[in-house]
């Protein structure tokens, strides 16, 4: 009977030992993920917002385009000039020098045109002022390129086209 009372002390024992260590286990809870914030859905743009921007992208490929190829024959009026003034070239050459000239003013009246037009589309209409700070401009510097060019520094006239390009592609990366 001893031996069963020890027994029966000895398991009531560690039943309060298992207790005891239940007791002290942590509950594991699952943790919930946060809740996902709603994104707000991009608005499309309006229709007059996108021909706009497609106007700009159309002035932006004209500008570069006539960059590219005023560099060579910029420099060639220049040097036909340089060797007209020490007399070392035909009276054929210097009048289609001349001619040259002329087709390179004329063109860049006409691209500064269209800059003009482009800058006062997006002055008057509501829809398109806020992009207007990045554009704004253009139309002084294709005018300043046109007197560089009507001065005879054709090389030099392309340095505020340049600028307009940075512009026009300044003006893309804001336009939805």
């Amino acid at each position: 009977m001893k031996t069963i009372r020890v027994l029966m002390l000895i398991t009531g024992a560690f039943l309060c030992f298992v207790g005891s260590a239940e007791a002290q286990r942590t509950r594991r809870t699952t943790k919930r993920p946060p809740a996902a914030k709603p994104t707000p859905k991009p608005t499309p743009p309006t229709m007059e917002v996108r021909l706009a921007r497609e106007k700009v992208e159309n002035q932006r490929s004209n500008v570069n385009r006539f960059v590219d190829m005023l560099a060579p024959i910029a420099a060639n009026i220049e040097t036909l000039d340089k060797d007209a003034k020490i007399k070392k070239i035909s009276k054929k050459s210097i009048d289609g020098n001349e001619s040259n000239k002329k087709k390179v003013i004329l063109a860049l009246g006409n691209l500064r045109t269209g800059l003009v037009n482009l800058e006062n589309e997006f002055r008057s209409k509501p829809a398109l002022r806020k992009y207007l700070p990045q554009l704004e401009g253009i139309a002084a510097l294709s005018a300043d390129s046109e007197n560089a060019a009507l001065t005879g520094k054709f090389v030099e006239s392309r340095k505020p086209l340049v600028t307009v390009v940075t512009k026009l592609s300044d003006t893309l990366a804001v336009m939805p």
